[in-house]
């Protein structure tokens, strides 16, 4: 619903208090009004599958031959399920097998009738965007905003003027973490970690990560655990005796720790036989001041909430991260539905993950954080149980963040538990 300001008649951004347009203080029936959605930038995206082919993403757009070449590295996959002695997998490998060549075959007719590409939508959602820095509260504003949203304080509007040229305001973190080996594996593969990191003048960054690791009990639990140790130690390192200075910067950073760490697993791959093909997700927050720096490899997932509002169109949940898997994909170009993803045969076929390949790529970027957020990092035990909504309703209807986290993996056991879930959890407090 469009609502505009009763005095100039400017629109009114989500939890305004003040129009940014004239400064004067708004009822509190005024209603938020929809903004459009920033373009699509391009995503790059490549990984490798077991047969040595490739899949590339360039912008928007998905060779179809190259998708075929995922789904049918798959079908041999699950081939070899069809000669286990057990009923049960061979039942599995099956149903597999008949999902993917109804897949196959739909991708085949399109490429027979003459499209050899295929348009994919980001499915992340468009976030409240803070062009404009309060030089009084610190709130975040829109480009073109003359008076603060939050306190009304008249903005400094100059040329080049933004969030990076005033003092952030002073936000509280507070931390709860859980991993659980859930109901059927033996092992709990997944590391979990969260910790402050030093910065010169007295200054703190928070890091809170989670990997899930893969490749056999053993291995893929000394991957995640790898994974963790090495990216943390050099966000340590390097943000101790130089901390950068902008958000390009920071993401610059996390995208090298996140390499580090890849060499470091795919090295132990290569010199060690039992732990040949290991590898693992990695998802990483660092809070630094009111920024959220976020860099992921795999579906070990980010979610940002508030009850308040996160997006544009004030939804209170928002996922940060894309999930580098063949389901999200087929999700994408509208094979498969987001219900029907989430108990998909394939859910777990990744193509990026930290440690296959000796080079990675990796998802980085920055966000304004507010009083009342909630930043949630996961692994996929708990999305294949839970629900992004449910996600969002426990979070942010428990005061205790403690029960929250026990709450989400208690529900996901309650399901099933069928992967390792992990769980970590940062509340933002402050002055609003």
């Amino acid at each position: 619903m469009n609502t505009h300001c009763p005095f100039c008649g400017a629109p009114v951004g989500m939890r305004s208090r003040f129009c940014s347009m004239c400064g004067q203080l708004l009822p509190p029936s005024s209603l938020p009004a929809a903004s459009p959605p920033p373009p699509i930038d391009n995503w790059p995206v490549e990984g490798a599958l077991a047969n040595g082919k490739r899949l590339q993403v360039t912008g928007d757009a998905l060779d179809l031959r190259e998708l075929i070449n995922v789904v049918e590295s798959s079908v041999r996959w699950w081939q070899r399920g069809l000669k286990s002695s057990d009923a049960m997998t061979r039942d599995q490998a099956a149903h597999a097998i008949d999902e993917l060549s109804h897949i196959l075959r739909s991708l085949s007719q399109q490429l027979a009738h003459g499209r050899s590409t295929i348009r994919i939508t980001r499915r992340l959602p468009a976030l409240r965007r803070f062009d404009i820095a309060c030089p009084s509260c610190g709130s975040g504003n829109r480009a073109g905003a003359r008076f603060c949203q939050r306190c009304g304080a008249l903005l400094n509007t100059a040329p080049g003027y933004g969030a990076g040229h005033v003092q952030s305001r002073t936000l509280t973190f507070t931390f709860a973490a859980r991993t659980d080996t859930g109901r059927v594996r033996h092992q709990n593969q997944d590391s979990v970690y969260t910790g402050v990191i030093p910065l010169p003048d007295g200054q703190q960054a928070y890091l809170c990560l989670v990997a899930d690791g893969m490749g056999g009990a053993a291995a893929g639990e000394y991957a995640s655990r790898l994974a963790a140790d090495v990216s943390r130690a050099y966000l340590e390192q390097e943000s101790a005796s130089h901390p950068p200075a902008t958000d390009a910067a920071w993401q610059a950073l996390l995208r090298d720790a996140v390499r580090a760490a890849n060499r470091q697993i795919y090295n132990a791959a290569r010199t060690d036989a039992a732990r040949r093909g290991m590898g693992t997700t990695l998802t990483i927050a660092l809070l630094v001041g009111d920024r959220l720096h976020i860099a992921s490899v795999g579906d070990s997932r980010a979610y940002l909430l508030n009850t308040d509002g996160v997006t544009d169109d004030g939804a209170p949940s928002a996922q940060l991260t894309s999930d580098h898997s063949l389901v999200a994909r087929l999700v994408d170009i509208g094979q498969l539905t987001p219900e029907q993803a989430r108990v998909h045969p394939q859910r777990n076929i990744l193509y990026r993950s930290i440690g296959t390949d000796p080079s990675v790529d990796v998802d980085t970027r920055s966000e304004a954080l507010e009083p009342g957020d909630i930043v949630l990092l996961c692994s996929d035990g708990l999305v294949n149980h839970v629900s992004d909504e449910e996600i969002a309703q426990i979070a942010l209807g428990e005061t205790d963040l403690d029960r929250a986290v026990m709450r989400l993996v208690s529900l996901a056991n309650e399901r099933g538990g069928r992967d390792n879930i992990s769980v970590v959890m940062v509340r933002v407090s402050g002055e609003r």
